[in-house]
């Protein structure tokens, strides 16, 4: 049966991604338009329900919808550091999916260097070139100046998509430091099983079924420091483990 259902499974990847590049002028179109039509405090929150409804119509033509859990415990008023892991492609969706707050993604630089879709990853995320040190200490900034506007910062503590066995690689500080900083809340979500659905090895494979994801109660920081930036990240790599081992069954 596996081996009758693997052909599927690539069929209904090939189909999401003719999908998604089809429809990526449209909305490409889409953001230009929003950016240069409404104010540049108005159009983050208009672009990210934009960026909502696309991750929705892709996760129909995928046949993977998405189930949030604790999306209540979520204030769509408050800003945020969110931070999640990462598994697969299937998460940038799902991250949209999971909350109604605006926020902005760190992004690697090199995406905003690309031809016209550039003009939009910068308006859409904020950019660094993480070899940079001059860069990183100038994209914290540009954090800190995001979430001030009321606008929320979305990072990977992982840094870069787990291809391992492991169920989290080690978390880099960034986040953690940026939420001291801001002296905003530090939002955990968990990814549990998008591997299942979308495996590293095969990324052009979609298996259908349901994404799953969990959000945490929110971890104060107000009047912590940098010193308990070990702390801060420990616990969010406990709450990530401890989602990841209590679903790892179901």
């Amino acid at each position: 049966m596996r081996l009758l259902a693997e052909p599927v499974y690539l069929l209904i990847g090939i189909c999401a991604m003719i999908f998604f590049i089809v429809t990526v002028p449209l909305f490409f179109l889409a953001y230009v338009i929003l950016f240069a039509a409404l104010p540049e405090k108005k159009a983050p929150h208009a672009a990210h329900a934009v960026s909502r409804f696309w991750a929705f119509l892709l996760s129909l033509v995928m046949l993977i919808p998405a189930r949030v859990k604790g999306k209540e415990k979520i204030d769509p008023r408050q800003t945020y550091v969110f931070v999640a892991n990462h598994q697969s492609q299937l998460d940038i969706p799902l991250y949209a999916l999971s909350c109604r707050n605006t926020f902005r993604f760190l992004a690697k630089a090199e995406l905003g260097r690309i031809p016209l879709l550039g003009y939009v990853i910068r308006r859409l995320y904020l950019t660094v070139n993480r070899k940079d040190k001059a860069d990183r200490a100038k994209s914290l900034q540009l954090m800190l100046s995001s979430i001030r506007e009321g606008v929320s910062v979305f990072i990977c503590p992982e840094g870069t998509r787990n291809r391992t066995s492991r169920p989290l690689l080690d978390f880099h500080d960034g986040a953690f430091r940026l939420a001291i900083e801001a002296q905003v809340p530090l939002a955990v979500l968990t990814v549990i099983d998008n591997r299942r659905r979308n495996s590293p090895k095969n990324p052009f494979s979609l298996r259908p079924g349901i994404m799953r994801a969990v959000w945490a109660d929110p971890i104060p920081t107000t009047g912590l420091g940098q010193e308990d930036v070990p702390a801060l990240k420990r616990m969010a790599y406990d709450i990530m483990l401890k989602n990841l081992q209590d679903h790892a069954k179901e």
